[in-house]
């Protein structure tokens, strides 16, 4: 039976970049596909720290206001335009990623091209399924980067957040050494609770010190940097002769800073990692492959836990209950009665 589709929505708009204080939530007509695209209505949708940097105009690209946050969600494809993937995917329940033409992810009802509508298994719930593309790609991403580079052990900065957490359990369990960085002593109990084998504090006096000598022991060369500021420079300073950190965020709101002679004479390297930019280098089979690990591991090493649920007009309450703290779970808008 065809699910009846309203004629308007509700919708987070953005209207200036200011973070919370911009958005408000408005009834917008309800968009329409075309060929190649899917209508979903949306049962949940994560706040991430992308979406943060999104409404403070940090993320690229920044469109023009007003705009439309959230950048990934779940829920059931309701209508297709033309096209057979369209048509496969009708009624079926799909986590997806939004930010193009059709809207973002922070609505009743988004509209995606049919290739970013991605099934879900059975047992995978809406929730799970909500939280499924952005931080899981991102570990698994890292995973095939450590590999390939035969690395034994990685840095992990960003360890207490959802996406830490998972580069921990995932790389442990591939039996890769993980050196959790953190930047609070409770985070370090809070993780050393859940199992994390090895843990370090920024604001400990003998940080660097304890670094330097965890580095050296472990042969550690590569980071995985969410931080960014100067902590990545204290990395690279640790780190032995070829190190590589990869600064995948900016939770310090602050410029990279790294020593020139560490660049120069020792041949470390900074660069960055975009999962935009990763994913269209799979091809069809490997972005199958891919989909299909999220989806056996999204109850286990890439399992996120749910903090908060907010329905989608208290989003202004929402941003400002994940900015109060990032790393206690996340903070889930619910556009939609039932989620499964």
């Amino acid at each position: 039976m065809t699910r009846r589709v309203p004629e308007m929505m509700k919708a987070v708009v953005l209207d200036e970049y200011s973070g919370a204080a911009g958005l408000r939530v408005a009834d917008l007509p309800t968009p329409q596909p075309t060929r190649g695209e899917v209508l979903i209505e949306v049962a949940a949708t994560p706040i991430n720290p992308s979406d943060l940097a999104f409404l403070d105009g940090n993320y690229s690209p920044r469109p023009p206001v007003p705009a439309y946050p959230g950048l990934e969600g779940s829920g059931t494809v309701v209508r297709a335009g033309p096209g057979m993937m369209g048509r496969y995917l009708t009624g079926k329940r799909v986590a997806f990623v939004a930010g193009g033409g059709g809207g973002g992810a922070w609505a009743e009802y988004v509209k995606v091209p049919s290739r970013l509508a991605l099934p879900l298994d059975g047992d995978v719930t809406l929730e799970a399924g909500a939280m499924s593309v952005v931080n899981p790609m991102t570990a698994l991403a890292f995973l095939e980067i450590a590999h390939s580079g035969n690395h034994r052990s990685v840095l992990n900065t960003g360890a207490a957040g959802a996406l830490g957490q998972m580069v921990d359990r995932l790389l442990t369990s591939a039996g890769i050494r993980v050196i959790n960085i953190v930047r609070r002593p409770a985070q370090v109990d809070e993780l050393t609770r859940h199992g994390a084998d090895l843990v370090l504090d920024t604001s400990s006096p003998d940080f660097d010190a304890e670094l330097h000598v965890v580095c050296k022991q472990e042969g550690a060369r590569l980071a995985f940097d969410a931080v960014a500021g100067e902590l990545t420079g204290r990395l690279l300073a640790a780190m032995p002769g070829e190190a590589t950190v990869i600064v995948y965020g900016g939770l310090s709101e602050q410029l990279v800073r790294a020593e020139i002679g560490d660049l120069i004479f020792e041949g470390k390297t900074v660069t960055g990692f975009w999962l935009t930019r990763w994913l269209p280098q799979k091809n069809m089979v490997q972005s199958v492959r891919l989909w299909r690990r999220v989806q056996r591991l999204i109850g286990r090493e890439l399992r996120s836990e749910i903090r908060s649920r907010y329905p989608l007009e208290s989003v202004g309450d929402a941003v400002t209950d994940y900015e109060s703290d990032m790393s206690s779970g996340k903070v889930l808008l619910t556009p939609a009665e039932g989620t499964d």
